[in-house]
């Protein structure tokens, strides 16, 4: 979760020109503790590198959910790995499994953050694909270019199939569709579990 932060502030901050914020913190525990990064973002300077109330949360896990949801805004955008979060604790809430995507069809857990990175770009406006691509290929090992690249395209078709299927049933006539993801995140509301198909 942390090198996820790190990657997806410099794709905002180094590619997409915004000014960003990373801060990292763990539980105390020695092992088993949850863990999160949190990433500022402005189109003006920032005065306070820590997150008040949080815009969106991105839970990888049941206890990052369980630990970090209160911080979510009542309108707040909330995406979770329903690999491993199977109670959410709101409605209105992506349900992706990141983690049996990278598993099943890319054959590596590891990137399953990554896949998570692409679905990010496509689900939030606070970053673009192109940025996100930029910075993972700028901080992934030699060798394992392809296989990151994979994960993102993998990420990346998983919400926007997601994203389609919560504009289909959820979108009501006075609502323009292309107003219901961009920049407000007020419009959210239950978009059910969306499992990769076999």
């Amino acid at each position: 979760m942390i090198l996820m932060g790190i990657i997806l502030a410099e794709a905002i901050g180094i590619y997409d020109g915004k000014f960003v914020a990373q801060t990292q913190s763990y539980g105390p525990e020695a092992r088993g503790g949850s863990s999160k990064s949190e990433v500022i973002v402005s189109d003006k300077e920032i005065d306070y590198p820590k997150a008040m109330k949080l815009d969106l949360l991105l839970a990888m896990n049941q206890r990052s959910c369980d630990d970090f949801f209160a911080d979510l805004k009542p309108e707040g955008l909330l995406i979770v790995d329903s690999t491993f979060v199977t109670q959410v604790p709101i409605p209105k809430a992506f349900q992706i499994p990141f983690t049996r995507i990278a598993r099943e069809k890319l054959k590596r857990e590891v990137v399953a953050n990554i896949v998570a990175l692409g679905a990010l770009s496509q689900l939030t406006p606070i970053v673009t694909a192109k940025a996100i691509e930029s910075a993972v290929l700028a901080r992934v090992p030699k060798g394992t270019e392809k296989l990151n690249r994979d994960a993102l395209r993998a990420g990346i078709q998983v919400a926007r199939r997601a994203k389609k299927e919560w504009i289909k049933t959820e979108s009501s006539p006075e609502i323009p569709k292309e107003d219901l993801l961009a920049n407000r995140y007020d419009r959210f509301r239950k978009i059910g579990k969306f499992e990769e198909p076999k």
